[in-house]
């Protein structure tokens, strides 16, 4: 098949088919000594085909060859089906950041109301590691479910909502300490402490508290706003972020309500 036949039946341009030769996705069956033409055998439309989808998927060229290449059926599977895994959660991603901007323009702006927070020094079961920014909501997940099953084990009485503290090295360098707490009126019988959980007094601590209500998409508004706040209000304190979990959000993602809390050095009460 000449390379124009070829195109057609593979709804390839000459452009795609040079760049997937050159990049040995889809050498042509013969190349004509004289002139150059690239000429094509009809057992490989299927094989253009495949790629033409799979490019559509915004799969990388590297990736594509593997999956032509996989000897078993079973192995070309598990490649297509961790790109559309990868693809899910960049997927999610995109709908973050679309919501986030919608907001931006479709919420009116309205005057951030922040409260001045003195938190004495608080006995509670803490789930507390080191880890990579990219790894925060999985590690949230995870921290949430023990933290709960061992309340519910223990037996202990919860004083107060669910929350996180995050260091700023955790933004800032994408690699920090996270912690996810629980407070409790007394500490648990340490026989019921498996897994990552520890009783520990978290330290007293003066915040600028702000209200956040709906998903972590938007999120960042209210820490943009409540920086902006104690920037120019009060005395930043270099210290860990926390937010408090006064309502989690519903099946469908909506109803969440956080209390961001920022640390500040307060000279009078």
């Amino acid at each position: 098949m000449t390379i124009g036949d070829f195109s057609r039946a593979t709804r390839l341009s000459a452009k795609a088919l040079r760049f997937y030769h050159q990049a040995g996705l889809l050498e042509p069956a013969r190349v004509d000594p004289v002139n150059g033409y690239r000429l094509y055998a009809p057992e490989q439309i299927a094989d253009a085909q495949v790629i033409r989808r799979l490019r559509a998927l915004d799969m990388p060229v590297e990736l594509i060859r593997d999956v032509l290449a996989a000897p078993e059926i079973a192995m070309r599977n598990k490649l297509i089906a961790g790109h559309l895994a990868r693809m899910e959660v960049e997927l999610e991603r995109t709908r973050a950041a679309v919501a986030s901007l919608r907001s931006l323009l479709e919420r009116p702006r309205t005057p951030l109301e922040v409260q001045h927070r003195s938190v004495p020094a608080t006995l509670a079961l803490v789930v507390r590691d080191t880890i990579d920014l990219d790894e925060l909501s999985d590690w949230y997940a995870g921290a949430t479910r023990e933290l709960t099953k061992i309340v519910a084990a223990a037996g202990v009485r919860q004083s107060g909502p669910r929350g996180g503290i995050w260091s700023t090295e955790l933004v800032l360098d994408e690699r920090g300490s996270a912690a996810m707490f629980v407070p409790v009126a007394a500490a648990p019988d340490e026989a019921h402490l498996v897994g990552r959980p520890r009783a520990e007094v978290l330290p007293a601590v003066d915040l600028a508290v702000a209200t956040h209500r709906g998903s972590d998409e938007t999120m960042a508004q209210t820490y943009g706003a409540l920086g902006d706040y104690v920037t120019r209000h009060e005395l930043s304190v270099d210290g860990p972020l926390r937010e408090a979990y006064l309502q989690d959000a519903a099946a469908d993602g909506t109803g969440a309500v956080t209390e961001v809390g920022w640390p500040i050095f307060r000279a009078a009460r």
